[in-house]
């Protein structure tokens, strides 16, 4: 599943900035969900369970998780919309292939005001490590 790909993502690349940063113990780890790759957040949280339970770098660890909505600017009018106002005018197949690659939107979907496919990911795309806390 691309929930699991994603999590050992984020888990290897903790990891690494543990070691750089010489922590002993993971203590937070805030993660920002981009709205527009449609992250099933419990598989997500499910899965970042799983794979830490061997690591005892994180046993005391809290993963925070902030959800950032996906926000598109037409570069020909300039009018910005709103990925979830467009959802409902995906099918499940339309809205699959943008969870996988976020740049299929381009294909699935064209600027409210004027139709065209030539548009920019403001904000809302991805899964990104915002912050990572711990102890020395």
């Amino acid at each position: 599943m691309h929930e699991w790909a994603l999590a050992e993502g984020v888990i290897d690349t903790t990891v690494k900035v543990s070691r750089e940063r010489k922590l002993k113990e993971i203590t937070r780890v805030v993660i920002t969900l981009g709205e527009l790759q449609q992250i099933d957040e419990e598989i997500f949280k499910f899965a970042l369970r799983e794979i830490i339970k061997p690591a005892s770098i994180f046993k005391k660890t809290e993963f925070k998780f902030e959800k950032e909505k996906a926000v598109l600017r037409c570069k020909v009018c300039g009018t910005e919309w709103k990925f979830s106002d467009m959802l409902s005018k995906l099918d499940d197949v339309e809205a699959e292939s943008i969870h996988f690659i976020p740049e299929m939107s381009h294909v699935y979907m064209k600027c409210p005001e004027c139709g065209s496919r030539d548009f920019e990911i403001v904000k809302g795309r991805g899964v990104w490590i915002a912050s990572i806390e711990g102890m020395k």
